[in-house]
């Protein structure tokens, strides 16, 4: 089923292709063919009630390969390019999106524990930006994130990165709660972060392989992903502030798995 984006997502993206233009691809049979190739595609636009053989021809394509899609008014299209698009446009991302289901075997066969970042809903492209910087010093082997309702992998969350997000490896999964049953089934600890959990972070053993899920600020954690984690850890605060921005709260708790992971290195 195709997912819509929100009139503030697509207007996000579209200012986010017009500074990186050179990441645009437009035309039904260029989309196809990059596809094909094996290009990572970041997202792809569809025209609204286009009906063109082969924009018809991408729908199936782009589910078979978990690459998000949305449809637009023709508007949108135009103001993304002045070529003859043909009802289609696609920004080709500028980072390769590991599997989930490859990376975590490679991670145990190379005899190192993993310790992953999930990101339940983190829509804001500075907060990942932050997050995969702090992830990478802290020894985080991968940063998994939905392929809707994540923010993009884009120009400016590279940026804010400092370039992990060219180094540190992106999982972009179609569903997080079959990824969070694949990670624990996996033998992964999953670690829910939430300001009302009965844990703390210094109670938990992250020398196991570890699975850290954060939540968007506001929302937090969805429900079902709640119901999968083996433990919730808060942060402790004083003052009036009730909560953190999810990139420090990230940067605190994987500062006390780096700790204890490094006092046995």
């Amino acid at each position: 089923m195709a997912t819509f984006y929100t009139q503030f997502d697509t207007k996000m993206a579209i200012s986010q292709t017009k500074k990186k233009a050179s990441n645009l691809i437009f035309g039904a049979r260029a989309v196809l063919e990059t596809i094909q190739a094996g290009q990572t595609i970041e997202k792809v636009f569809l025209q609204r009630r286009h009906a063109s053989t082969q924009a018809k021809e991408l729908q199936p394509l782009l589910q078979q390969n978990s690459i998000p899609f949305g449809y637009v008014p023709v508007e949108k299209l135009n103001r993304l390019t002045r070529g003859n698009h043909q009802g289609v446009a696609a920004i080709v991302s500028p980072i390769a999106f590991p599997s989930l289901e490859v990376l975590v075997p490679t991670i145990f066969e190379q005899g190192r524990s993993p310790l992953l970042l999930v990101l339940d809903g983190v829509t804001d492209v500075h907060n990942v930006g932050a997050i995969a910087r702090t992830a990478i010093c802290m020894g985080v082997d991968a940063l998994v994130v939905p392929i809707y309702g994540s923010a993009s992998i884009s120009g400016a969350a590279m940026k804010t990165s400092a370039g992990a997000l060219a180094t540190l490896p992106v999982c972009r999964v179609p569903n997080l709660t079959t990824a969070l049953h694949y990670l624990q089934a996996s033998g992964l600890t999953i670690v829910a972060c939430d300001a009302e959990a009965p844990q703390l972070p210094q109670e938990i053993d992250f020398n196991l392989p570890t699975a850290l899920v954060f939540g968007a600020e506001g929302r937090g954690i969805a429900p079902a992903h709640f119901h999968v984690a083996t433990h919730r850890v808060r942060i402790p605060m004083r003052g009036p502030i009730a909560s953190l921005n999810v990139s420090v709260a990230a940067g605190i708790v994987l500062y006390e798995a780096f700790r204890q992971r490094d006092i046995l290195q």
